[in-house]
């Protein structure tokens, strides 16, 4: 008789991070919902393989990002993303999920993005797939909306430089570099 198998680990109910946020931001990025290890270090885009921060230094070489290492060079990161009119959160404020995957997000609870009440915002843009599935809630918001392709390491499709370039045409949009 075969031996029955072992229960898979329960999914665990996550909380999301605040917002990343002021009243100068213009450009609110949208990711899904924080992977593993952003949670556990109360980082957004803490995988080291994850490409965001390295996108954004890329759009403004001339202003050096702090480097990543603790939650003193995360703040100055924040600092540095708010002064170049971004902003950050995501579409799902809490869920239940194993690992990371976006697909593996199950009872998601969406954030208030209205009640952000951001007085410069032109624009928002969705960090992947999953985050774009809710366009239609932040089309509300009465800005242009926009897709951008995933800066995961699960997205493995787009070259690094492709990524750069969809991302370097949004930000331009908005009168950002």
């Amino acid at each position: 008789m075969p031996a029955a198998a072992p229960d898979a680990a329960p999914a665990l109910v996550l909380q999301g991070l605040p917002p990343v946020v002021d009243a100068g931001t213009v450009l609110l990025i949208l990711g899904s919902f924080p992977g593993a290890r952003s949670l556990q270090l109360q980082q957004y885009y803490a995988h080291p393989q994850n490409q965001f921060w390295k996108i954004l230094q890329a759009l403004w070489p001339q202003h050096p990002l702090p480097a990543p290492c603790d939650a003193h060079s995360y703040a100055a990161r924040c600092r540095w993303l708010l002064a170049r009119g971004l902003g950050l959160w995501d579409v799902y404020a809490r869920c239940t999920r194993i690992g990371s995957l976006d697909s593996a997000i199950r009872d998601a609870v969406p954030n208030d993005i209205a009640a952000l009440q951001l007085p410069r915002l032109r624009a928002v843009a969705h960090n992947g797939g999953e985050s774009f599935r809710h366009a239609r809630h932040t089309a509300a918001l009465g800005v242009p909306v926009h897709r951008l392709p995933s800066t995961s390491p699960a997205n493995a499709g787009w070259s690094f430089a492709r990524k750069c370039e969809a991302w370097r045409d949004v930000v331009a949009a908005q009168g950002l570099l």
